[in-house]
């Protein structure tokens, strides 16, 4: 069946109109494909469209045909064909390069076992071979109409169809390319004349001399009017590959290149390129269809010297184009570009063919931004394999060279003559970020783009990275085409039995912390009642150790529990509480020891309250604005903690790394002074041991002042594993610590309980130990009765004790 209306209908009607109707057909292949199989139905008309315009008022719309069977459109810049079989409700779809100015044939194909295949000027554009479900699809009217749409609110295509024709069996691709041919003739599609002039010619029929020009318009009119990335960059691969195979001047070859590039760059400025440009395969077409037309250029330019070099620069890339016998180059290598860090060099002894040579450089300025998340498994890239969850991002300009004949270069990376590629390197922010962080491992892959499969795949095979830095890569490759620099940034992970030991260390060091925290609370409790334990440093000290106890307790639970769980998010709430909790203690501990042996500052009841509103108070305000912010980050990784990913972590590094700062001052402070006092004793008494009191003092001080997580932030690279040790085996026994220094090797406490010992037993004796003096009395402090000691208790509130250095407190 053939259905012609006026043999070409350019649409230009003000009114709605109906330009074609088959009427009904509810047992043929046009209503319902599948009547057809298995033979199959083929479907084949010419089309033109002149781009999208939005009129006042409804007109006539010729960008569709449709039916209750099939529909073809052009619509947000693609051209589909959609395909629907009723028996088993499912359709098939395919896309592609929608038609520009110019009559453009296209024929599609459907068989229920082969799906549907997409013909464009005879040749296979896409396809859909399996199809998909679909129960709810197409008209309420099986009706075959191209006409008019009455939705204002859309934009409508200004297009022509005709010579739609409809075969009850599926084409060949044999026979696709036979009536293409009897068609159009054998000369390409780009005049905008109506097909009727595309009638057999005779078989003298050229094109005129000045063929380029048009095209060169048309890209020129096209920059006038873009809308979308997607409809311009089909409008330019069709164009790619029409361009006539005719001679080029110098002249119009400059012009031609400028206007493609141009307009290729322009298509990169469009604001809504940035969302177009996440689909790689879009961003590795546009380099194809670059590629295509200059070497087109390059094979048709006329050259009537030796040498022919046309050369230039755009928005889109630096180019050179040249045509030249191999004897014309008169040094020891073709460098491409001339000047600048990142060049492409051949040696002069890879040409050997005798015969006219083209070359092609390219030197794009901004497409490396657009080449990222480059997943391992998408390229034959072997090394970049082995981390496969870890993207690999364009980290340098991207270039090419193509010559053709192709230069005679070394198969073997060891021999020569080989290409050498300088790559200046062109991180971005975040790039130069994760590469200058310590904690990960940076590799650089020489990669090119392989066309060879039909469509663009990175891989560094012929390749070899010679030297570089972050800074610049040298890369020597046996072949040409499209090279840059691939980064992958992989952070470090610690090896199996690394992970094994320290696991070791966290469970038996807490296990054993725990315990004795308990027994450091319990001994406090039961020595509360003695004068020299019942102080505020040693309520401090208990604070401390309870929040250190219940973190760290509800970190051994936390292992047991599967993250993303409610459990395991309750838990990462109360480890950031516990954990902040026991660095606000720390601090607290920080400033009690500065009050007594730097400056003294505040009473002892102001002190308290102090203390306990930073102690308890200020953990409990950052996490409810942390949980406020980001609850979704607690417990939903790798473990019941907060998230690295999100940055939700810095709710609790951040308030920490500060307080440890602040102690490390302190700590050096304090160390100062007792080093001075040491100094001044061994002067006087020439004691040498009075050294000793320093070394002893930091040792006390450290686990109480969470010192000990400096080496959780040394602990950064494979290098600093050591540290990781360190601080796995510190952290973890910071409550054995703090049992040893405050209550095992603490005089107070030793003789506190020797006194608690002597109180219950004398208590538990007869009536004659009634008598016995007190633990504050002056035999317990080392005076005789009746004198006055002279040794000032460090919590004496008078006004003596502001203007004296009290060192009990280390």
């Amino acid at each position: 069946m053939e259905g012609k209306v006026s043999k070409g209908v350019y649409l230009r009607e003000e009114k709605g109109v109906t330009l074609l109707y088959y009427g009904q057909y509810n047992t043929s292949c046009i209503s319902n494909p599948a009547k057809c199989d298995p033979d199959g139905v083929t479907f084949s008309f010419f089309w033109k469209t002149h781009g999208e315009q939005s009129r006042p008022i409804p007109s006539a719309y010729g960008g569709q045909v449709i039916s209750e069977g099939f529909k073809v459109c052009s619509s947000g810049g693609k051209g589909s064909v959609e395909l629907y079989t009723r028996e088993n409700a499912k359709t098939w779809e395919a896309t592609f390069s929608p038609p520009g100015p110019y009559w453009t044939h296209v024929l599609f194909t459907w068989k229920s076992k082969e799906g549907l295949k997409v013909y464009v000027n005879g040749t296979l554009s896409t396809s859909d071979p399996s199809g998909k479900v679909s129960h709810a699809y197409g008209e309420p009217s099986v009706n075959l109409v191209i006409g008019s749409e009455q939705d204002q609110t859309k934009r409508y295509e200004v297009g022509a169809f005709d010579e739609f024709i409809i075969w009850e069996r599926a084409l060949t691709p044999d026979e696709i390319a036979m009536y293409f041919t009897a068609a159009v003739g054998k000369h390409a599609l780009l005049s905008s004349t109506p097909p009727s002039f595309f009638m057999t010619p005779p078989a003298n029929t050229v094109l005129p001399t000045n063929a380029y020009h048009p095209i060169i318009t048309n890209l020129t009119e096209k920059r006038k009017n873009l809308q979308s990335p997607g409809t311009v960059l089909s409008y330019l691969r069709n164009v790619s590959l029409n361009l006539p195979n005719k001679p080029l001047s110098q002249e119009t070859a400059l012009n031609l290149t400028k206007a493609f590039l141009k307009t290729m760059g322009e298509v990169l400025q469009l604001p809504s390129w940035i969302d177009v440009s996440e689909d790689n395969a879009v961003v590795l077409g546009l380099i194809e269809t670059v590629d295509t037309v200059m070497g087109h250029i390059s094979s048709n330019v006329q050259a009537s010297d030796p040498q022919v070099t046309i050369i230039g620069s755009s928005s889109m890339a630096e180019f050179s184009v040249a045509k030249l016998l191999p004897e014309a180059i008169n040094s020891s290598h073709y460098r491409f570009p001339a000047q600048g860090q990142s060049y492409i060099q051949v040696p002069h002894e890879a040409f050997r063919s005798q015969a006219w040579t083209t070359i092609v450089g390219l030197l794009y300025h901004t497409m490396h931004n657009y080449l990222d998340n480059i997943w391992p498994a998408k390229t034959k890239i072997a090394e970049a394999a082995n981390y496969k969850t870890h993207p690999l991002s364009a980290a340098s300009y991207l270039i090419s060279l193509e010559v053709s004949p192709p230069p005679t270069l070394s198969q073997n990376l060891s021999g020569s003559p080989l290409v050498t590629v300088q790559l200046r390197h062109r991180l971005s922010r975040r790039q130069r970020s994760e590469a200058t962080n310590s904690s990960n491992q940076v590799f650089l892959y020489c990669a090119f783009l392989d066309f060879s499969s039909g469509e663009g795949v990175w891989s560094n095979q012929g390749c070899v990275l010679a030297e570089g830095n972050l800074s610049y890569s040298v890369c020597r490759c046996t072949h040409l085409t499209n090279f840059a620099i691939l980064m992958q940034v992989v952070p470090l992970e610690l090896t199996q039995g690394q992970q094994v030991a320290l696991s070791s260390i966290s469970y038996i060091g807490c296990s054993l912390s725990v315990v004795c925290l308990v027994l450091t609370l319990v001994t406090f409790a039961m020595l509360s009642s003695v004068s020299t334990i019942r102080n505020q440093r040693y309520h401090i000290h208990a604070n401390l150790s309870f929040a250190v106890l219940v973190a760290q307790i509800l970190l051994l639970i936390s292992f047991s529990f599967k993250p993303g769980t409610v459990p395991c998010q309750v838990l990462a709430v109360l480890l950031h509480y516990f954990f902040l909790s026991a660095f606000a203690w720390m601090l607290v501990e920080g400033l009690h020891l500065y009050s007594m042996v730097i400056k003294v500052f505040g009473s002892e009841d102001s002190k308290h309250l102090y203390y306990y509103g930073i102690g308890w108070g200020f953990p409990l305000v950052i996490c409810i604005i942390s949980i406020s912010f980001a609850m979704n980050s607690y417990g939903t990784n790798n473990n019941c903690w907060l998230s690295i990913t999100s940055g939700a972590v810095w709710a609790f590094v951040a308030p920490a790394l500060s307080i440890i700062v602040v102690n490390v001052g302190i700590l050096v402070a304090v160390t100062r002074v007792i080093s001075q006092i040491s100094a001044d004793n061994y002067k006087i008494h020439g004691d040498p041991s009075a050294f000793k009191l320093t070394a002893k003092a930091v040792a006390v001080l450290l686990p109480i002042l969470g010192t000990s997580w400096v080496f959780g932030v040394l602990a950064v690279n494979s290098q600093a594993v050591v540290f990781q040790y360190m601080f796995a085996v510190l952290n973890s026994l910071q409550g054995f610590f703090i049992f040893l220094f405050h209550c095992l090797l603490n005089s107070e406490v030793r003789a506190a309980f020797k006194h608690k010992t002597k109180v219950w037993t004398l208590t538990s004796s007869s009536n004659r130990n009634t008598n016995a003096k007190p633990f504050g009395s002056d035999i317990m402090n080392g005076t005789r009765p009746g004198t006055v000691s002279t040794r000032l208790s460090p919590w004496d509130k008078s006004s003596q004790s502001a203007h004296r250095v009290d060192l009990s407190t280390v």
